[in-house]
């Protein structure tokens, strides 16, 4: 297996967090809105075995805890683990030769993974679905991706948004 490196992990950090900011203001959230819209990302040394996927460059797996307040009632909670491929991207950037950059790429990963993480949550989507539909939800949020990285979109990102379309699976929505 290959796994990113420091610089590497540096920049995924530096991704989510521009990611957080455009998908933020495509939607209207305020920034301190992202506290209700739990979730956490992990790269590929840090995933089970279930969260690792062949065919895409990160999979999105939600889980639900029960937290007990006392003995008659529970509360549900959920959140979202964002499951890096660090040798899926890493490949791509390879194969990509001098094309495709890491730091643009690893930005459009962050914000699709986002764009669902909040269609879910505000119920534009539902995560568990059929595959026909999450098909749908893909072509959807590869979209909206787009449009959110359009207006900032230098020679780099252009090329990412070219190339890695719904045709190459950038996420899969299967847990």
């Amino acid at each position: 297996m290959i796994y990113f490196s420091s610089s590497e992990k540096n920049s995924v950090q530096k991704a989510f967090v521009r990611a957080e900011r455009l998908t933020g203001n495509y939607f209207q959230l305020p920034p301190e809105d992202w506290q209700h819209h739990r979730y956490e990302v992990k790269t590929l040394e840090q995933l089970e075995k279930h969260e690792e996927n062949a065919e895409a460059f990160a999979q999105l797996c939600k889980y639900v805890y029960t937290k007990r307040q006392d003995e008659d009632l529970k509360k549900d909670f959920h959140f979202f683990r964002i499951c890096l491929q660090d040798n899926r991207i890493l490949d791509a950037v390879r194969r990509g030769g001098s094309f495709i950059r890491f730091a643009p790429l690893m930005l459009y990963i962050a914000t699709h993974e986002l764009v669902h993480i909040l269609r879910f949550n505000r119920g534009e989507s539902d995560f568990d679905t059929s595959a026909g539909e999450k098909e749908k939800e893909e072509e959807t949020v590869h979209l909206i991706t787009c449009e959110i990285l359009k207006p900032g979109t230098d020679s780099q990102l252009k090329l990412v948004l070219d190339c890695f379309g719904n045709d190459y699976r950038i996420g899969d929505l299967f847990r």
